[in-house]
């Protein structure tokens, strides 16, 4: 018996989040997807070019098996429910859990190397970690010439008040800004990230507030309308941004690219305006 030409790894993938989509995307090889999420929003064109199969915490099974995937891309225990239903069909899954930034550039590696791009994707990766780290040489600078760091508030959600998951925390940091609740940002479920009480964010008192409302408009109106936020330095200061959740929430190159840039501009603004109310007369 003859052996086809070798092909490298699964030629016919669905992929149950975004990341590893616009990560497929951005290597070159789109070709290898045949469903998306329903969520996906990166690259735009995937969305006009792949069928949708999947929300997040649900998928059209029948939908996914009439692919005929060789490989399925999932996110984290809450999608486990798919992936048994999948692989008692036989079909083979990969699902990562990546909840650092350190674990976010692990799985953008075994993604790669998966579809034959192994060269390609530490490449990428070396000039994505370049990027951070020039980003922390400029925060240092400013540090150096008495700049101080903001004090932070990421809201993943607005009732009840859910505060940033571990990478984003890790990204506030890089950008130049300490998370205000970096304790509650190694819980990996939001409901383990809850603060109970909005009095303790005013106690707290964050330089600035980033809102990304899980695809719902973030309104800084409603922030700084709230009872008791008046006297916040957020508020007051009017230091209110969006950063959409795409950009920040998917835990793949968004984040570490266009995410973590936004936040970085908000943060240098905050410090260059700190630098010159502090400054002597």
């Amino acid at each position: 018996m003859l052996i086809g030409a070798l092909t490298h790894g699964p030629q016919r993938i669905v992929c149950l989040t975004e990341e590893t989509t616009e990560w497929l995307y951005l290597l070159g090889q789109e070709r290898r997807i045949v469903g998306i999420s329903g969520y996906t929003v990166r690259p735009r064109r995937a969305r006009e070019e792949k069928p949708k199969v999947s929300a997040f915490l649900s998928a059209k099974i029948d939908k996914i098996l009439a692919l005929q995937p060789d490989c399925v891309f999932g996110f984290s225990d809450l999608q486990a429910d798919i992936a048994a239903a999948l692989i008692r069909h036989g079909v083979q899954v990969t699902v990562f859990n990546q909840r650092s930034v350190a674990e976010i550039f692990s799985m953008l590696f075994h993604v790669a190397a998966m579809v034959g791009e192994a060269e390609q994707g530490l490449q990428r990766i070396a000039a994505m970690q370049a990027d951070l780290q020039a980003m922390q040489a400029v925060v240092s600078a400013r540090v150096a010439a008495g700049a101080r760091r903001p004090k932070v508030f990421f809201e993943e959600w607005d009732v009840p008040h859910i505060s940033a998951i571990r990478w984003v925390s890790e990204l506030v940091g890089i950008a130049g800004g300490d998370d205000c609740f970096a304790e509650l940002s190694l819980e990996s479920l939001g409901k383990n990230r809850i603060i109970a009480e909005g009095a303790e964010i005013v106690r707290r008192n964050p330089d600035i507030i980033f809102g990304s409302w899980c695809g719902k408009k973030f309104r800084p109106e409603n922030v700084a309308a709230r009872p008791g936020w008046g006297d916040v330095a957020a508020v007051k200061n009017q230091q209110l941004f969006e950063v959409k959740s795409p950009e920040i929430l998917q835990p793949g190159p968004a984040a570490l690219t266009d995410g973590v840039q936004k936040l970085h501009a908000h943060i240098m603004r905050w410090m260059d305006t700190d630098l010159k109310r502090r400054a002597p007369v």
